[in-house]
């Protein structure tokens, strides 16, 4: 029998200038001393908080186990494929740009980092910056990046609750305050940072210029209609793209899933709980209880697991596709 079982992650929160002290939507029983402004959930780094595993990363569990952890979908057996995290903008981020493949690739890196954003709360008159404006050059941006006015020449999308933004590797992008977002994205920390509003950290402007993208597929995904509720469940694929699959769900009775998709292929789910609680249970594991802001690792060995709500519950999940798949259709 094998070693894995349903691993509840043990959270992560990195301070960031632009984050807050209050992280209540998501963790109200947190207090900070420092401005926090992302938790990861599932980064090399992140520890198992359960089990006989406890204590143990992710990047030590994949090195060991391979497929059976992270499956036959991942592009490399010996690391975990995904990083999720929450996202607190309390001020605008820099202005930044992530390489995609190709691109990070010229530089010695596995892979870029393409991300997508689930709005789980957002304040009127959130926005995220996406792209550049029509028209606009590399070398435009670098010279107004010179005369402090970079967010000028970007296209500012208003946001909702809700939403689901996609970022392809080489957009130039960042995030106004007032939202809470879920992050899904390839596991790279590759951050060029192209313009800081006058904060004294360093910038990248040769590799981040160089990274930029003229066109590119990024904007709000457009979505099919979401499944009606029924036999008390209701599911909403969020975005399907080459390098993850994200679906809501929101459960008031238990629900069986599998660690396979319709090619066959197994990959390690991520469940992140966004409201209420639910238990989850595999085959010869004790169960897991989740809430809201916690992370579960499905191990893709286990193939088969159930969703239990208490009352009800309300998570994402996200895998790797199991077949190739095209960039979602988007609107700016």
């Amino acid at each position: 029998m094998s070693e894995l079982y349903p691993l509840l992650m043990s959270p992560v929160f990195d301070p960031r200038p632009w984050g807050t002290l209050d992280l209540s939507p998501i963790y109200p029983n947190q207090n900070f001393s420092e401005k926090i402004g992302e938790s990861w959930l599932t980064g090399d780094h992140c520890k198992v908080a359960n089990g006989p595993l406890s204590g143990r990363s992710l990047a030590e569990l994949s090195e060991k186990f391979g497929p059976e952890l992270v499956g036959e979908a991942a592009r490399d057996p010996k690391r975990f494929p995904l990083l999720l995290k929450f996202l607190f903008p309390h001020e605008k981020l820099s202005v930044q740009v992530h390489p995609d493949d190709e691109c990070a690739q010229q530089v010695g890196q596995p892979w870029g980092k393409t991300e997508c954003w689930y709005v789980a709360d957002a304040k009127p008159g959130s926005q995220v910056a996406l792209g550049l404006k029509q028209g606009t050059t590399c070398d435009d941006l670098e010279r107004a990046i010179h005369e402090n006015r970079a967010e000028d020449l970007l296209n500012w999308v208003d946001i909702q609750t809700g939403d689901l933004i996609y970022v392809a590797g080489g957009t130039v992008h960042t995030l106004g305050p007032g939202s809470v977002l879920v992050e899904t994205q390839q596991q790279s920390d590759t951050t060029y940072r192209l313009y800081d509003y006058g904060r004294p950290r360093e910038l990248h402007l040769k590799e981040g210029l160089a990274a930029v993208k003229a066109v590119v597929g990024s904007g709000k995904v457009i979505r099919p209609q979401p499944q009606a509720s029924r036999n008390g469940f209701y599911c909403e694929e969020l975005v399907a793209a080459p390098y993850f699959l994200v679906e809501k769900f929101s459960l008031h009775e238990k629900k069986s899933f599998s660690t396979a998709d319709e090619s066959g292929l197994r990959s390690a789910q991520i469940l992140v709980g966004l409201d209420g609680c639910g238990v989850v249970e595999a085959l010869g594991a004790d169960p897991v209880t989740f809430g809201k802001g916690d992370a579960v690792v499905i191990p893709a060995g286990l193939w088969n697991f159930e969703v239990r709500p208490q009352w009800n519950v309300d998570f994402i999940m996200a895998h790797v596709p199991g077949k190739p798949l095209p960039e979602p259709k988007t609107t700016m």
